[in-house]
């Protein structure tokens, strides 16, 4: 009889034994599988000039009349033929239509067509601060994600938290907004930087 019954209870824990390493088991294919990315905020995009910023004018067929200009503390830039233009707080589109009435109306370019591209938003700035190599402002970039971000920054610290980025963007309406983003995960790379932010690296907890 004792013997029957340390049969049935070498079964019974040979069972439970098997639910466990199934349970087990299907916990990690769970973890292991394809992992959701959250939705991220999407930045306010704002590509108006401002005085430092630089970009360049591309008068098509006219290399003599296409340049780099930076505007001018004023908000200013000289163009050839034309002169003095007031470009601070303009759009890129704005600029090029500007450039383009006043070549046609002097009689400088009968059908003339302009394109801006901007080099740098000297005026627009994020900082980055904490636990990455070299802390401080930097100029916006269109299409800036957070990881390219801390790579201006010198990367990060050997005691920097990458789990734990935040980000402090303001909102219209001005109320801050914390953002914290796993930069470890890969968040980093779908995250895009808006004029204004502050990048906070922590350090590691140990």
């Amino acid at each position: 009889m004792f013997a029957r019954r340390s049969d049935r209870y070498f079964a019974l824990a040979g069972s439970l034994l098997a639910l466990v390493v199934l349970a087990g088991t299907a916990l990690l294919a769970c973890q292991s599988g394809p992992r959701t990315r959250r939705q991220l905020p999407v930045p306010e995009e704002d590509s108006s000039v401002g005085p430092g910023d630089t970009f360049e004018v591309q008068v098509f067929g006219l290399p003599e009349l296409s340049g780099i200009h930076q505007v001018a503390r004023n908000g200013t830039i000289d163009f050839p033929l034309i002169g003095r233009l007031e470009v601070a707080g303009l759009e890129p589109p704005a600029i090029s239509d500007i450039i383009v009435e006043r070549l046609r109306s002097g009689d400088f370019v009968l059908q003339p067509s302009v394109r801006i591209v901007v080099k740098e938003y000297a005026s627009k700035r994020i900082s980055v601060m904490g636990q990455v190599a070299r802390p401080g402002q930097f100029p916006m970039q269109m299409g800036l994600s957070l990881v390219e971000a801390i790579s201006l920054a010198g990367g990060f610290t050997s005691i920097a938290d990458d789990s734990n980025v935040t980000i402090v963007r303001r909102e219209r309406g001005g109320r801050l907004r914390r953002i914290r983003i796993d930069v470890d995960s890969g968040e980093g790379d779908d995250f895009y930087l808006q004029a204004g932010d502050s990048v906070r690296v922590p350090q590691t907890i140990f």
